[in-house]
């Protein structure tokens, strides 16, 4: 008689555990040798940066030409993106929390799936499956986005590639390979998929400004001006209704609203490529007309990244405040550090999953509504698919 394998669920933690949580994101090379790949699977990704009928070709061909420029930079700040090793560090704390706080579903068992470097969602996948989750033994996964706000070009991009494997590896209309068992005792998922006003977000963000403006004399503080930056879009994703603009904008707001409005501040957004128009005021542009003013007083403050990587430590830190200084800046415009390590930060994330694991929920009610001018046929396929996993199942999606 063949060994019954009992359930990834059945544990002797948790009555409901392990859990496995999935951290997504962009991700970054870890070295010079890997920007060449990064960049080919980021121009390939239409979700991100849409080029048309011709991003077959125009994708490769803006790889090879940026990569030598994008190498230099990397080389600059160190090598290599640490992206990686701050989400390695942020999912491993935050696992730790939640095995103390929601034993329920302990153990919390941390991964990292990058959309365009390593560890890949493929590689993440796989890892699940070898690590005991799926293939008949059931268990839980928690898909947690690591962009706070949501848009279809960072989150959405992340999801459909997750949902893709999910089709290819446990579904059996794509897996033939799979048995019936297989199948019925597929990994149940449920999306984390935006969280902009969280409030240990929004207080993790007013420490780090508060740091910032101490180092400034107190007798002028006050007249300091915030520079919120956050990556930009392609005028084309926000004209068909992507609700990540709204969505920073409310960050930024709820953290003004901590910091008591002391602070006059602007939003502005950074990272654009190509000829095609994006999402403006540019942060580089806002920052050198503040100087040419006058207003040398800056703090820039990435909020739309939860660790540094080359848009802090490079765009920001080697771009935009080299340049102000050298318009007489005289090293009076300054960046707020990145969440990174912060425990602050790390406890919101515990909080919020926590939370999330507790009330059992599958996704945000926002998550099942579509931009207005959507026409992907795979948006709408993933957002079926988490919806469905659980008691949303009944909730409305856009046709």
């Amino acid at each position: 008689m063949a060994t019954v394998v009992p359930p990834v669920t059945q544990d002797s933690t948790g009555s409901k555990g392990p859990t496995a949580m999935v951290f997504m994101n962009m991700g970054g090379p870890a070295t010079t040798d890997e920007v060449g790949d990064f960049l080919s699977r980021l121009f390939a990704d239409a979700d991100l940066i849409p080029l048309g009928p011709l991003q077959s070709y125009l994708g490769p061909l803006i790889s090879r030409r940026r990569t030598p420029k994008i190498k230099r930079q990397y080389a600059d700040i160190g090598g290599g993106s640490p992206i990686r090793k701050w989400s390695e560090y942020q999912a491993s704390e935050m696992c730790k929390l939640l095995d103390k706080t929601n034993p329920e579903t302990a153990p919390h068992k941390p991964y990292v799936a990058f959309r365009y470097a390593k560890p890949l969602t493929e590689d993440m996948y796989l890892q699940l499956l070898e690590d005991g989750f799926g293939k008949g033994r059931g268990g839980r996964a928690v898909a947690f986005t690591q962009y706070p706000q949501y848009s279809c070009s960072t989150t959405g991009s992340s999801l459909n590639e997750l949902w893709k494997l999910r089709q290819r590896l446990e579904s059996p209309r794509r897996n033939q390979n799979l048995s019936a068992a297989e199948a019925e005792g597929s990994i149940k998922w449920s999306v984390i998929d935006r969280w902009p006003t969280h409030p240990g977000l929004v207080e993790a963000f007013a420490e780090n400004i508060t740091k910032t403006l101490e180092t400034y004399p107190e007798d002028i503080r006050d007249s300091v001006v915030l520079l919120y930056s956050a990556h930009s879009l392609p005028m084309s994703v926000v004209n068909r209704g992507d609700p990540y603009p709204a969505e920073v904008a409310a960050t930024v707001w709820a953290v003004q609203q901590r910091l008591g409005h002391r602070n006059a501040y602007r939003l502005c957004w950074q990272s654009q490529v190509g000829p095609s128009a994006w999402l403006g005021a540019q942060t580089s542009d806002t920052v050198k007309n503040f100087v040419k003013k006058g207003q040398k007083d800056l703090i820039l403050i990435p909020i739309a990244f939860t660790s540094d990587h080359i848009e802090t430590l490079f765009e920001i830190d080697q771009e935009v405040i080299h340049e102000a200084d050298q318009l007489g800046a005289e090293g009076r415009t300054r960046r707020a550090e990145s969440l990174n390590g912060s425990p602050t930060f790390i406890k919101a994330l515990a909080d919020l999953a926590g939370s999330h694991l507790r009330n059992d929920e599958v996704c945000s009610r926002q998550m099942g509504l579509r931009c207005p001018g959507c026409k992907s046929e795979r948006c709408l396929e993933q957002k079926r698919f988490f919806m469905g996993q659980g008691v949303q199942a009944n909730a409305a999606v856009t046709l």
